[in-house]
């Protein structure tokens, strides 16, 4: 007899004991007996072999009170500290559990799944607690021969199908509104979903769709990978559909590469800064236009300082998986300023994580219209489904922010990233490699990655600073600083510095000095870590970038507030 345990409301679970973790972990389905995938490179994080690696956490105990700021990642609810990159398995169940409670309603547990996959579609056949309901999507396979990686399209609309093909990955495309239809009353939802679980679940559209993308997953699996691999697998979908896309990615841990596109308000943007961002479109409007959102929201969305989670710890959900936002910044409505913070706040969990790479950011664009295929994306997508889905080389690990939709991370957060350790213990009773642990450490609050990727798009000015360091005591040693704007905004601007080896021997380390503007303050780096955020700054290599061969050359990037001017006296020394 197959048991089925869906995780209660009540704080109370807190009290439970190691013991009874075990008991959890046994009964819930979720708790699959396939261990984690192993993590061997840090560029090429792999997806989990389970939907929930967490499921067998306790989660308990009343969250902190009321804040305007975003909730610390860092910090569990009961007010101790993540010390550990093992501590995530467990602190990433207790923002699930949040997530569920007050944004999306409850994902239940795995129920049966059967289905078939051939080279043109995919059958789901679902059954849960006496009730059964069926549906299935379209596939498309690229050229060459298989078993092929493969993108979950949600919608169809927006999602940049060519690309996705050209890279080598099948395409899946999903119709949600079999699973969770629109147009519904909220004590009359339709679909596959609501077939299994009651038309009055308090669960949203958004995480029906999501349990959709799971049941395909599910069957793709279970397929023997004859067609498509079970294990490289990615989702992406625009607009509504991206915030379905990004929800998707956040709660089934299976998933190798997220990728939503212009998802607003409901997907990536931050939910307390919606209703004060100019234009977008405000969290009651949100809730009220679909059932798309849980219903215990309700209570929120006049009140976002409320809220236990913000979406920044759902892309700590992501983490270190791959994805890559998408965001559109010619249309107010979508609340790219806010998607901008989630990602630099999300972006500090990577870089946490030691999976700093993983991560990409691209909202500056030229085209502003909605859902379309964007020529800036293409070679960060492609770079992403190598890296991802394809384990080729790295992830871009780019953020280009939009001038016009800047936001400050600094102004949303009073914590700070800490440093985690390698090991750890994760609590509760472990399923498998946690899929945090991926080896290095890192310093500070920077964010950091390989930028690797594009440089299209718009900059502003190229302020130059090249300036040879000392060598360091090393024979043949030696450096230069050159600085660009890459952007720039009414209050602020992004840079990039690159960090060229001008001497005949490979460097093993790297730091470049430099002097901001009166007023300026940085709010965010990646691909290096700071000392100092005003003045006289330094910023050294990140534990994976110092070493550089002769000739070669690598680059950091970083925003800052106070004002547009480029800092000055670039200095680089070589170690």
């Amino acid at each position: 007899m197959r048991l089925s345990l869906h995780r209660p409301w009540a704080w109370a679970v807190a009290a439970l004991a190691a013991t009874a973790s075990l008991v959890l972990a046994l009964l819930d389905p979720r708790a699959d007996a396939a261990p984690a995938l192993p993590l061997t490179d840090v560029r090429t994080v792999a997806a989990s072999a389970v939907e929930d690696e967490g499921a067998d956490c306790p989660v308990g105990g009343t969250p902190a009170g009321s804040t305007s700021q975003l909730p610390d990642p860092f910090t569990r609810i009961d007010g101790t500290g993540v010390t550990s990159k093992a501590d995530w398995r467990c602190r990433r169940a207790e923002i699930r559990e949040l997530a569920e409670r007050t944004v999306y309603g409850q994902k239940p547990a795995k129920p049966t799944v059967t289905g078939t996959v051939s080279s043109t579609g995919i059958t789901v056949d679902v059954s849960d607690q006496g009730r059964r309901a069926t549906f299935s999507a379209k596939v498309e396979l690229p050229s060459g021969s298989g078993p092929f990686p493969a993108v979950i399209v949600i919608g169809g609309l927006g999602a940049d199908t060519a690309t996705i093909k050209a890279a080598g990955a099948a395409v899946i495309s999903f119709d949600p509104l079999a699973v969770g239809r629109e147009g519904t009353a909220r004590n009359n939802k339709q679909g596959a979903f609501y077939t299994l679980y009651g038309n009055t679940s308090s669960t949203g559209l958004l995480m029906a769709w999501s349990w959709g993308v799971s049941r395909i997953i599910d069957v793709v699996q279970q397929s023997g990978g004859t067609v498509l691999r079970g294990d490289s697998l990615g989702v992406t979908g625009c607009s509504r559909y991206g915030k379905g896309a990004f929800v998707a990615g956040a709660f089934d841990q299976r998933i190798a590469l997220t990728m939503p596109v212009e998802s607003g308000t409901g997907g990536a943007p931050i939910l307390r800064g919606v209703n004060g961002e100019s234009g977008a479109q405000p969290l009651s409007s949100a809730y009220g236009e679909q059932p798309w959102l849980g219903d215990a929201f309700t209570s929120y969305t006049g009140n976002p300082a409320g809220l236990p989670v913000d979406t920044h710890q759902m892309i700590g959900m992501i983490a270190p998986r791959g994805l890559f936002v998408m965001e559109n910044p010619h249309v107010d409505w979508l609340a790219a300023r806010s998607g901008s913070v989630a990602a630099l706040g999300g972006a500090e969990i990577y870089k946490a994580l030691g999976a700093q790479n993983a991560i990409s950011y691209w909202s500056d664009v030229q085209d502003g219209t909605h859902c379309a295929a964007r020529s800036e994306w293409r070679t960060p997508m492609q770079q992403s489904i190598n890296a991802f889905l394809k384990n080729s080389g790295s992830g871009p690990g780019v953020f280009r922010v939009a001038p016009s939709k800047a936001g400050s991370l600094s102004n949303w957060r009073s914590w700070t990233t800490p440093t985690l350790a390698d090991g750890g213990t994760s609590g509760g009773t472990t399923t498998g490699t946690t899929s945090g642990t991926t080896g290095g450490t890192t310093t500070g609050g920077t964010t950091s990655g390989t930028t690797t990727g594009t440089t299209t798009g718009t900059t502003t000015g190229t302020t130059a600073g090249t300036t040879s360091g000392s060598t360091g005591g090393t024979p043949g040693a030696g450096c230069s600083a050159a600085h660009r704007t890459v952007n720039s905004w009414n209050g602020g601007h992004q840079g990039e510095v690159t960090v060229r080896n001008t001497g005949t021997t490979a460097l093993s380390g790297w730091s470049v000095g430099l002097t901001l503007g009166s007023g300026q303050t940085l709010t965010s780096v990646w691909n290096g870590v700071n000392t100092g955020s005003t003045g006289a700054v330094t910023v050294r290599n990140a534990t994976w970038n110092g070493a550089v061969g002769a000739g070669a050359s690598v680059t950091f990037g970083y925003t800052a507030d106070g004002g547009t001017t480029a800092p000055a006296g670039l200095t680089c020394t070589a170690s």
